[in-house]
């Protein structure tokens, strides 16, 4: 399957090396770029990419509202989130706007076609230094909130082992090998543990797993 990405950057020389590094990927078409949300947005209608390579901070509209209006589509794409290490209050609204992960910008090649890939098999791309800030954002500030102890309290013993490897970015094949079961089991588990929380997404989970004081 070939990977229809769209990437977003204010910055030409950045956003042009994205998408040639991008093209080297056998399974990957550029099918755009953008050079702000609004823009996104318009090019997202128009060329319906099954992946959004997203910066954050831009001016006029962010990454993080243009988020909000790509899930909104009849057909959303998955929105990856291009981040800096200084950006928690960035991170934290990304998640809450469906971003499906980060990825941070001076990361390595191989990690951003991996996290392209993953994003289209509809996972979660938790890089581990974009999710440590995110947890310390998190937990610094909304610590054994009450409506995310309260829905973790409605997991079996194994959920809460699934939510807790999941808060590691584990991913179900990781997780099936930490808990010693099959993956097709792991990924029920993992379904089950986003339905009960009411998650959208692994992201979401792993907030709620901080948040509950469970991790």
């Amino acid at each position: 399957m070939t990977i229809r990405v769209l990437v977003v950057d204010d910055q030409p020389l950045i956003r042009d090396a994205l998408a040639a590094l991008l093209a080297t990927a056998g399974d990957v078409d550029v099918v755009g770029t953008a050079s702000d949300g609004a823009a996104a947005v318009r090019q997202a209608h128009r060329c319906d990419p099954d992946v959004v390579l997203m910066d954050i901070r831009m001016p006029g509209m962010d990454g993080v509202e243009a988020t909000r209006h790509l899930r909104a589509l009849p057909r959303p794409p998955a929105v990856v989130m291009l981040t800096t290490f200084d950006l928690d209050e960035y991170v934290l609204a990304a998640v809450r706007a469906g971003a499906s992960g980060f990825l941070m910008k001076d990361g390595d090649a191989d990690d951003l076609i991996a996290g392209i890939r993953t994003a289209a098999a509809g996972d979660t791309i938790l890089a581990p230094r974009a999710v440590r800030r995110l947890v310390d954002h998190v937990a610094g500030t909304r610590a054994h909130d009450p409506a995310a102890v309260q829905a973790v309290s409605q997991l079996t013993a194994r959920e809460r082992e699934v939510l807790a490897q999941l808060a590691k970015g584990l991913t179900n094949a990781e997780i099936a090998g930490a808990l010693g079961v099959s993956e097709a089991t792991a990924k029920t588990h993992v379904s089950n543990v986003l339905a009960k929380l009411q998650a959208r997404d692994r992201t979401q989970a792993v907030v709620i797993a901080y948040t509950s004081g469970l991790v």
